[in-house]
């Protein structure tokens, strides 16, 4: 999916929910050694600032060049385009080398993958034993009863406008998710960790994460507005005015493994 948050990356920067520390240091905790990671669809970058607090290198890499100029420089991160036409042979010399890699993490975006593809990739990068691929995504975001049932109808306007089939992964929480890694008690293929993300934040915060759903610019992009004025006010009364401040949760999912032999 080449190309699909390049043109609201500077939203996608400033919206989105901040993993939980803890998340990393459990899944370091899983694997043998901490010397290489690799973080998949890194975007601006936000999963592998925390993976380096616990590897000596990561490799971040994504299909979009507007999304790697926004990422936050860290002297063990080393940030790299890989386009879509490059082959996996190039690919894996440019992680490392195949049973190189220590960690692999992908947040919110493995659902976009040529899974297959992917998870051979994968495969011959990962350390053999030790390795270990994590994949994790959020959907919902609990406010209030008043603000979810306006939220939840304006998500349903949305429903049109997503790419197909590969969203719908993240509509059912990773539980129809492939997955043929060995469970680490993490998740597992079926079955995904159930997890919470608290944030902190104001209205136009919230305002921002909705417009940076590629499926507002696709819709956009039809010539129709899925966020209007007059649905902006309604979301600002339900929350209780563009001047509070709340504290939410993001519903997310995890699952982790390693190759099985």
């Amino acid at each position: 999916m080449a190309g699909l948050f390049d043109k609201q990356a500077d939203l996608y920067l400033d919206a989105r929910p901040n993993y939980p520390s803890e998340w990393f240091s459990k899944l370091a905790d899983l694997t043998d050694h901490h010397g290489l990671a690799w973080d998949a669809a890194t975007g601006n970058g936000q999963a592998a600032l925390a993976v380096a607090e616990h590897y000596e290198r990561v490799i971040a890499t994504d299909v979009s060049e507007s999304q790697l100029k926004l990422a936050t420089p860290h002297p063990r991160i080393s940030y790299r385009h890989t386009p879509s036409s490059m082959t996996d042979d190039e690919l894996v010399e440019l992680i490392g080398g195949e049973n190189s890699v220590d960690l692999i993490t992908v947040a919110q975006g493995v659902h976009w993958f040529d899974l297959p593809r992917f998870y051979a990739v994968a495969t011959r990068l990962l350390r053999k034993p030790g390795g270990i691929i994590a994949v994790w995504g959020y959907n919902d975001v609990i406010v209030s009863p008043e603000f979810d049932a306006v939220q939840y109808r304006f998500h349903a306007t949305t429903l049109p406008f997503w790419k197909y089939p590969y969203i719908q992964h993240i509509f059912d929480s990773y539980e129809a998710l492939p997955f043929p890694f060995e469970s680490v008690g993490m998740g597992s293929e079926g079955k995904p960790l159930k997890l919470e993300m608290p944030k902190t934040t104001s209205f136009e915060g919230i305002i921002r994460m909705f417009k940076s759903w590629s499926a507002i610019v696709t819709a956009r992009e039809k010539g129709v507005e899925l966020l209007p004025e007059s649905l902006v006010r309604e979301l600002e009364t339900a929350w209780g005015g563009s001047d509070l401040v709340r504290s939410v949760v993001y519903k997310a999912f995890m699952i982790a493994g390693k190759v099985r032999v």
